[in-house]
């Protein structure tokens, strides 16, 4: 399996996972189609899939244009965000597998940012959209600091420190500041943060991290974490959630 990030617009990310054994592809939120569909021609293989992690336009609102080039793409997305979704083919829903040539994936169901928000897993690969970030996870648009603690913690929480994080938005440098507001003797953030601003600054990516690095430095996956604790005010770890998001959406 390659994966392939395709940058779009000011800050966001796709993907393009391919089976170098049969060189069938699948694209993972396609919201700018020419970007996609010029790397598809480029790598000559054969798009049979897009993966919709949620509705939102800056990740399904290239659906229709992908589907109009490829008729007979599966256009995939979540049981409870299918109705949003433009072209969906196909709504699934937590534990069900999909395939891409030889590649089998499975869906996890993330729901907060949006009400039928899901996640793919291939092999160490997580494509999980906006619910977890480099350093950060999504806002609650359609969920609550409960429902964002069973993504992060019960669903995502079982998944292995090597799988790879493979997020929607290029968001670490600000993240990474955030984390040093909460946890300022982190040693683990100072040496993120100045990795990312170096890759920043060469142009490069930050994406993907992994789940192990995140345990060390996210402040929404270490929520039971006494000095994340201290900065919430709180020891329950969903209203710590809570309060970290709550100073993420103000912070600056």
């Amino acid at each position: 399996m390659i994966v392939h990030r395709i940058p779009m617009f000011q800050d966001n990310y796709s993907y393009l996972i391919v089976d170098e054994v049969t060189q069938m592809a699948a694209v993972v939120d396609p919201a700018e189609p020419s970007a996609v569909l010029r790397l598809v021609a480029d790598l000559n293989v054969d798009l049979v899939s897009v993966l919709c992690t949620h509705h939102h336009w800056d990740h399904a609102g290239g659906n229709l244009a992908i589907q109009h080039e490829f008729p007979q793409v599966a256009i995939i997305g979540g049981k409870y965000d299918a109705p949003r979704i433009p072209g969906i083919t196909a709504a699934l829903d937590h534990g069900d597998e999909l395939s891409v040539g030889r590649l089998t994936g499975r869906v996890l169901s993330v729901p907060c940012h949006t009400r039928g928000h899901i996640a793919y897993i291939f092999e160490d690969a997580l494509f999980c959209g906006d619910t977890l970030f480099v350093g950060g996870c999504g806002r609650f648009f359609e969920g609550d600091a409960t429902q964002m603690y069973a993504a992060l913690h019960d669903v995502l929480g079982e998944l292995k420190d090597e799988v790879r994080v493979f997020c929607g938005h290029e968001y670490t440098v600000s993240n990474l500041r955030f984390c040093k507001l909460v946890e300022p003797a982190n040693n683990a953030i100072d040496e993120k943060l100045s990795w990312a601003l170096q890759r920043r600054q060469c142009g490069e990516f930050t994406v993907p991290s992994t789940l192990g690095e995140e345990r060390t430095y996210n402040p929404f996956m270490r929520t039971h974490h006494p000095s994340v604790q201290a900065f919430a005010g709180s020891s329950d770890p969903v209203e710590v959630l809570r309060v970290l998001r709550q100073r993420k959406d103000e912070f600056r």
